[in-house]
């Protein structure tokens, strides 16, 4: 079985324009994105999806420079740029992850594909039924039999761009399962969306990382809690 995870990546975004290339330790967020999803040693291939759009062309030129994987396709219909995107990489299994995640973690990632693998569905997430971990921490798998499936039938622009609501909110249709965290994080948010959220991952990282190493997940969880005075539960 081929296990592709695919990244979605623009520049575009109206909280933050151009956050998967800001610096993060010296490097880009969308760096840090594919070093630590590589690190899951059940992944087989990593391919960057962005789109068509002018802009993007930053993200390809640089995906081409570090010798990545990268596609292009509907900066609106992201559904279809996933699917096209699987099937151009022979995917039997397809990940799901976004580029505003620069602290997704590979054990996660590894618990996710094993669960996914061992049980019979057709779908699963972190956040299925409802959100345990940070928030940036999200992370899908589907067999692409699902995923073109839901590219095949789903109409909606909002299915069309999210990706995948179809799978989920049609639980008679797909066989849907979830993991859940060991200790309720949900209130913990470690995503880029925002000036704020930027601010606290780049003082994450000035702290914790080192070249050839990640930042370990449950010191960028402590360091949320202690800046902002909440509950680690």
């Amino acid at each position: 079985m081929h296990t592709v995870c695919i990244i979605q990546a623009r520049m575009g975004s109206s909280r933050l324009p151009g956050k998967v290339m800001k610096p993060l330790a010296g490097k880009p967020a969308l760096w840090h994105v594919v070093d630590r999803a590589g690190r899951c040693r059940l992944i087989d291939e990593i391919v960057i999806a962005s789109t068509t759009e002018p802009a993007d062309q930053r993200i390809v030129d640089y995906c081409k420079d570090q010798g990545w994987n990268v596609t292009r396709g509907s900066e609106s219909d992201v559904l279809e740029r996933y699917h096209q995107t699987a099937i151009a990489y022979a995917a039997d299994i397809v990940i799901r992850i976004t580029s505003d995640c620069p602290l997704i973690d590979p054990g996660i990632l590894t618990r996710l594909i094993r669960e996914f693998t061992a049980g019979d569905v057709d779908y699963m997430s972190t956040n299925y039924p409802s959100r345990t971990f940070p928030v940036g921490c999200d992370c899908e798998i589907m067999t692409v039999e699902a995923l073109d499936r839901a590219h095949k039938e789903a109409t909606a622009p909002y299915d069309r761009e999210h990706v995948t609501p179809y799978l989920y909110t049609n639980p008679d249709r797909f066989r849907v399962a979830g993991i859940i965290d060991d200790q309720n994080h949900a209130n913990v948010r470690l995503t880029l969306d925002t000036a704020q959220d930027y601010d606290l991952l780049a003082a994450i990282y000035e702290r914790y990382y080192r070249p050839g190493e990640i930042v370990k997940l449950s010191d960028a969880v402590m360091f949320y809690v202690d800046a902002n005075d909440v509950s680690n539960a």
